[in-house]
């Protein structure tokens, strides 16, 4: 169950950073594609995209990053997106899951523009637009998880570990913060 409340964040974050992407979207249209999308194979596919980049967004400034925390960030995304997405993939073959995508899924096109800025930049430019890019995708989710998930939940169980899980999102929100305001002091 723990792993398909982690696949519906992924879900939602996805939802939530499509929409901030296009400022003319409504968040009550975000809400409404996301409670559709919500079927197995779908939540499977945008669980695995959704670590993927993130894995290849931490595993650029595991590489690029200006400063060692930064760097450590970044090495650290990529490990924990590669354990959880691994577990997404173990959750499809178990529940025998063919992954398919959302239709009109503008979130490989924002990675890819995304990655493509940071791989534009260099040093303390770099480590800034990255944290912000990091806080961001966590505000995001968060958003998703208060204005999307939590409503449409109907388990009490997958709810409450919803709510138990949602805190470290803050904690990683907060972390990519407070390292931007570190190296910003410096």
């Amino acid at each position: 169950m723990r792993r398909i409340v982690i696949a519906a964040l992924s879900l939602a974050t996805t939802a939530a950073l499509t929409a901030a992407a296009r400022p003319s979207a409504s968040p009550a249209h975000a809400g409404a594609t996301a409670r559709q999308a919500l079927d197995d194979a779908t939540i499977v596919a945008i669980f695995d995209a959704a670590n993927t980049a993130d894995i290849e967004t931490g595993q650029l400034a595991a590489e690029r990053g200006h400063t060692k925390e930064v760097r450590d960030f970044g090495a650290m995304l990529v490990r924990d997106h590669k354990m959880v997405r691994q577990q997404g993939r173990d959750l499809a073959a178990r529940l025998g899951v063919t992954p398919t995508p959302p239709t009109n899924d503008a979130s490989a096109r924002d990675h890819a523009a995304a990655m493509k800025r940071l791989g534009a930049l260099q040093g303390a430019a770099f480590d800034h637009a990255f944290l912000q890019h990091e806080a961001a995708f966590h505000k995001a989710v968060i958003d998703a998880v208060q204005t999307t998930l939590l409503p449409a939940i109907k388990n009490a169980e997958v709810k409450d570990l919803v709510v138990k899980v949602a805190p470290a999102f803050q904690a990683h929100m907060t972390a990519a913060q407070n390292l931007d305001k570190q190296l910003a002091e410096r």
